[in-house]
């Protein structure tokens, strides 16, 4: 029986944000239609078939389970139900030009151990002091700032109260990160290694405010991979919404939303069909919708995102290979010898790093970072890169040369491999363009820099009623848990708002995110 527009909600995408934000109404009894313009879902968490394998191409583990968690207990389910995860015992691998090599551990202990062998004793003092004050700054801002609506910074302080000032003011928001780790770290090679965690944002750690610092606690609670692939994940989501209910629409791009008395009423289909809804959710880049690639009511509903503030985009190569030398944990980082002229390079000039530290992901190695079974292996080869990819695509000469530099630079480090042209498949900044329109190929949103970057994210609600945004650029930012929290924060923020008639109390979900009824009108 067809659903009356009125009780019916369109996801736009099945990114990893759409489809927390459909799972999270239709556990609430609400009919939702997601429609993704890609042959599967998943958005940027995809896989590529190279040499009749798949390869994952973009996410490679999950953090922060706890937003998983608590989604999928609301949906009456659980991860371990859901799909079989795995703890990965060694965080990440890292390497260096000079030979020297560090693991993270999951085990805290054991980190302390390795950076002692690895800079000295006083170093490892300085890393204990570094693990606690990263603690403190997630305590601080979990609730405050990542789980709750589009906070500001006076609503950030209001949440933190009285008692938790002194821990807000020693998360330092206001310093540089670059210069805080200095006060933290005195080998460079470790200021170099938690620097990088700005990138997951895609950001200059010489630009990007001290309280991405946290990101190391996150990845100290648990990082977990899924041996099929992060791509399974989204494929058990859309498995779980359409048990409850609701409908995946895939090769279904949207061209337009459609409006009715000053409010979103749902989406007009390339091929020209409409569906009607009640309300809209936006799950991709709020850029395409500030560019009016979905018409001109929509395009009004945000702020424009200026090209300077793009955040990095990536080149990757999804491979299957064989390797040679450093042996390789699932995560593998390989360090260039200037750091900042790389993000110079990167954000300044608008260049490739002429030297750019490297990341792979070796799918198929197991969570203690063991060996692979021997043979070629799948690998997610990837180095940052401006987001200019709708100057065109590189050049020949262009490709060849940053292959070149990047297969270099790992063997430098002590990993050798060789890319089989017919088992590769290269995305660049073009290609992620191309995917996702109007963001020249930027990865992330808006890039994070400046203390006050974060709290200009848009948030779940926009300036045209009934339509809402999710997905990693939106708040509270990018990668597969902060998208998957922006899919929930979106569906808490219009169901309070559908009931919003009913002011005597607040819309909850779990997990610490709150809604307060507004004044705009509901959605039914």
């Amino acid at each position: 029986m067809p659903v009356a527009a009125q009780d019916h909600v369109v996801i736009v995408g099945a990114g990893i944000g759409g489809l927390a934000a459909g799972l999270a109404l239709v556990s609430r009894g609400v009919a939702v239609t997601i429609c993704e313009a890609g042959a599967t879902p998943g958005g940027k968490m995809r896989a590529l078939g190279v040499a009749g394998r798949a390869v994952d191409a973009g996410p490679t583990v999950m953090t922060m389970r706890w937003v998983f968690d608590g989604l999928l207990a609301e949906a009456g389910s659980s991860l371990d139900a859901l799909i079989p995860m795995e703890q990965a015992a060694i965080l990440a691998r890292h390497a260096w030009t000079d030979g020297s090599r560090l693991d993270l551990h999951a085990d805290p202990e054991a980190s302390v151990a390795a950076v002692a062998a690895f800079a000295g004793r006083a170093e490892a003092e300085r890393f204990r002091g570094f693990q606690r004050a990263t603690a403190r700054a997630y305590g601080v801002f979990r609730d405050s700032f990542i789980a709750a609506e589009r906070p500001g910074p006076l609503s950030v302080v209001g949440r933190v109260g009285l008692a938790g000032l002194p821990a807000l003011v020693a998360a330092r928001p206001m310093t540089n990160m670059w210069r805080e780790l200095g006060r933290h770290f005195r080998d460079p090679r470790l200021r170099q290694l938690f620097g990088r965690y700005a990138t997951y944002c895609g950001s200059s750690p010489f630009l990007a405010p001290a309280t991405l610092m946290l990101i190391a606690h996150v990845e100290q609670t648990g990082v977990w991979r899924l041996p099929g692939g992060m791509h399974g994940l989204a494929a058990a989501l859309v498995r779980l919404i359409e048990a409850r209910g609701g409908r995946v629409m895939t090769g279904a791009p949207v061209a337009k939303v459609l409006t009715a008395d000053g409010r979103a009423s749902g989406v007009q289909l390339a091929g020209g069909a409409e569906i009607g809804a009640a309300a809209v959710i936006f799950n991709g880049d709020a850029a395409a919708l500030a560019t009016g690639l979905l018409g001109p009511e929509a395009a009004r509903a945000v702020p424009p995102v200026p090209r300077a503030a793009r955040s990095l985009s990536a080149v990757v190569w999804s491979a299957v290979a064989s390797t040679a030398g450093l042996p390789l944990s699932h995560h593998t980082v390989l360090f260039s010898d200037d750091y900042r002229a790389e993000f110079d390079r990167m954000f300044r000039d608008r260049g490739l790093p002429d030297q750019p530290t490297v990341y792979v992901c070796a799918q198929d190695r197991d969570a203690a970072g063991g060996p692979t079974p021997g043979g070629p292996e799948r690998l997610h080869i990837q180095i940052n890169a401006p987001a200019t990819g709708d100057r065109g695509e590189m050049t020949a000469e262009e490709i060849e040369r940053c292959q070149q530099t990047t297969l270099a630079l790992m063997d430098r480090c002590g990993l050798s491999l060789a890319l089989d042209p017919a088992a590769t498949v290269m995305t660049t900044p073009a290609g992620f363009a191309r995917a996702f329109p109007a963001t020249g190929g930027a990865l992330y949103g808006a890039a994070t820099h400046g203390a006050f970057a974060s709290f200009r994210r848009p948030g779940a609600a926009t300036g045209l009623p009934g339509l809402y945004l999710a997905g990693g650029s939106a708040h509270p930012g990018a990668g597969v848990p902060m998208a998957a929290l922006s899919g929930r924060i979106a569906a808490a923020r219009l169901m309070a708002d559908r009931a919003s008639i009913r002011r005597s109390r607040p819309v909850a979900i779990g997990g610490g995110i709150s809604m307060r009824s507004r004044t705009t009108a509901a959605p039914g």
